[in-house]
């Protein structure tokens, strides 16, 4: 009984080797270029396009009161030598405390397009990111690498790139919503 017990657990040992790297190898180790998707995500645009609405006309509503600072500074300078020190004193006042109160609400409208951009860029990453996660699990991947050009992958096979498939499929399940 003794003399049967090795070969049987060496052939199941070559056994257990041989089907570990079987299924290994099935495995794909697959990857996505995040930059392209986020690129060719319709999404992406829509998203961009109504940010940019938005931030013109935040940008405009600060040169408008820009200009009409400017115009009550050449006013003041064309009127201050007939004004009196007292009435000089009170213009430069009010001129300056109104270019504080634009350059505040300028730094606020800056502060809100910034806060704005990444709102929207965040909602796009999340957005690509669960579908990826769906993607992969549909798919049966049990990995899917993400590259962005900054050293996460420096080198994949062609044949490893997902991104045009998923781009593919992101697109047309947005389009779908």
């Amino acid at each position: 009984m003794t003399k049967l017990a090795l070969p049987i657990s060496i052939l199941a040992l070559i056994a257990s080797i041989f089907s570990f790297f079987y299924f290994q190898s099935k495995s794909e180790l697959v990857y996505v270029d995040i930059n392209k998707l986020l690129e060719g995500y319709k999404r992406t645009k829509v998203e961009r396009e109504a940010f940019n609405k938005k931030a013109t006309t935040l940008k405009a509503n600060v040169d408008s009161l820009m200009t009409d600072w400017q115009k009550e500074l050449k006013t003041y300078e064309k009127e201050r030598a007939s004004m009196s020190k007292k009435e000089l004193s009170l213009k430069q006042e009010l001129l300056g405390n109104k270019q504080q109160q634009i350059n505040n609400y300028q730094q606020a409208i800056q502060k809100q397009i910034q806060e704005e951009d990444q709102k929207v860029t965040q909602t796009v990453i999340n957005d690509i990111n669960d579908y990826v996660k769906e993607y992969g699990k549909k798919k049966g991947y049990p990995i899917i690498f993400g590259a962005g050009g900054n050293g996460n992958i420096m080198y994949a096979e062609e044949a490893s790139d997902l991104t045009n498939d998923v781009l593919t499929a992101l697109n047309a399940s947005y389009e779908g919503k």
